[in-house]
């Protein structure tokens, strides 16, 4: 199965389709950001089928489909919670 991802260039706008890219960020930030961040996510999902992400100078474009797999994860022995969407 391919997957619909593409990976651009924010100089050029040019991107070419990839198979598989995984990024993980790890950062420490206010929970007042992560709120900011998980809007702007919620904002994008409700919009259309298309998140955009930038990293590390590149933009990412990820296809998400109408029906998506949640998972939600508490571990309070972590002090951890885990927000996974799944296709």
């Amino acid at each position: 199965r391919r997957a619909d991802r593409s990976l651009v260039d924010p100089n050029t706008n040019e991107g070419e389709l990839m198979d598989i890219v995984e990024i993980e960020q790890k950062e420490t930030v206010s929970r007042k950001e992560v709120a900011t961040r998980l809007r702007r996510l919620a904002t994008q999902l409700s919009k259309g089928n298309e998140v955009n992400f930038d990293q590390g100078g590149m933009a990412m474009k990820v296809h998400v489909p109408d029906e998506v797999q949640l998972e939600l994860e508490v571990e309070t022995d972590e002090r951890e919670l885990e927000i996974e969407l799944k296709w």
